[in-house]
């Protein structure tokens, strides 16, 4: 999820699993965010939220180029790559959309955007990254989640076989468009790269200041409750971020780590606005309003429950403005927010 998605030191059960894949970094997110995996004990992707940054020009460097990733790592690329492997769908999204998706030869088992990644050779699952194929593709470049969003023995192992892997773990807003730059950096395509993050911070900002002003309903934001935990947005988290720019005031763990809320503190919290991230597995409003307990809320009694799509909200990538905005007109629904600039166009 949101990390950037995201590392997960334990990986979420049920749906939580899927509805997390993401961003991560990430933010899952990155991001995200999955849409990163963040695990209910874990950080998401884009775990802390704070103010986002006027992303700067980054001029594509001259190869061979050093760049340092989000882990603090030293990445030596040797020269532009021509063959790419993206171990998260965030990571792919911004590959495709900065133009290099030709070169991508292979991704995750959950990448599902754009179209033409669907296609590419999955190297990654959830728990796993398969090094021989990547080595026998002979990858001159490979793109990976921190915080264990792909499992750390595996990045050494690939690193150790002389790979060039770039880690990447945005813990804010601004940490995306960081990775998107440094992305288009560690593939000769830094002005793109700086191009695209001005856009998705234009973006960001018009959010901002078309919600500015508005009443801030109590908003529960549901991930999962498929497996009897209910799991919402952690304190500090990126959630918290995008919540507060699409003019909601977010309901949160009370823990930077932990994903569970129980049903009492829920209760005492009182939503205004629930927002069902699991709307996409089946999740309804008649279903919430359904629960034991539940009814006493403010926000079943008024009938305040909606669906949003979790992925674009989550997912630290190029439609992660689209995710704000969809947040946003969640929240208020009479909202009319300006036309957004276009990202640049898939190939």
């Amino acid at each position: 999820m949101f990390p950037s998605p995201s590392a997960h030191r334990a990986a979420p059960p049920g749906r939580l699993v899927a509805a997390l894949a993401a961003l991560v970094l990430v933010l899952a997110a990155c991001t995200g965010s999955a849409s990163a995996t963040p695990s209910p004990s874990s950080p998401t992707a884009v775990a802390t939220a704070g103010p986002t940054a006027t992303p700067l020009a980054t001029p594509t460097p001259a190869f061979p180029a050093t760049l340092t990733d989000d882990e603090k790592t030293a990445v030596t690329i040797p020269a532009e790559p021509t063959k790419i492997v993206s171990l998260t769908p965030a990571a792919t999204e911004i590959l495709f959309a900065l133009g290099a998706g030709p070169r991508v030869v292979a991704g995750t088992a959950f990448d599902d955007y754009p179209p033409a990644a669907v296609a590419l050779p999955d190297v990654a699952t959830y728990t796993s990254v398969d090094v021989e194929k990547i080595v026998g593709m002979e990858a001159d470049l490979v793109i990976a989640g921190g915080n264990s969003f792909n499992p750390p023995e595996a990045i050494k192992q690939l690193r150790g076989l002389g790979v060039p892997v770039l880690v990447l773990y945005a813990t804010n807003l601004a940490g995306v468009l960081a990775d998107v730059k440094l992305i288009g950096g560690a593939v000769g395509l830094g002005d793109e790269a700086a191009a695209m993050a001005a856009t998705m911070q234009a973006g960001f900002d018009a959010v901002s200041a078309a919600t500015a002003g508005l009443d801030n309903p109590k908003t529960f934001y549901e991930l999962d409750v498929s497996t009897g935990p209910i799991y919402t947005v952690a304190d500090g988290s990126a959630y918290v971020e995008m919540i507060e720019m699409a003019g909601g005031t977010p309901i949160t763990t009370g823990s930077k780590t932990d994903f569970a809320i129980p049903l009492e503190k829920l209760i005492a919290a009182d939503p205004q606005l629930i927002l069902l991230g699991d709307a996409a597995y089946g999740v309804t409003a008649a279903q919430v309003k359904a629960r034991a307990g539940w009814k006493v809320m403010t926000a079943v009694k008024t009938d305040a429950i909606r669906p949003v799509d979790d992925i674009i909200v989550t997912r630290p990538g190029p439609r992660l403005v689209e995710g704000l905005r969809a947040l946003a007109l969640a929240i208020h629904p009479d909202l009319v927010l300006p036309s957004a600039a276009p990202i640049p166009p898939v190939p």
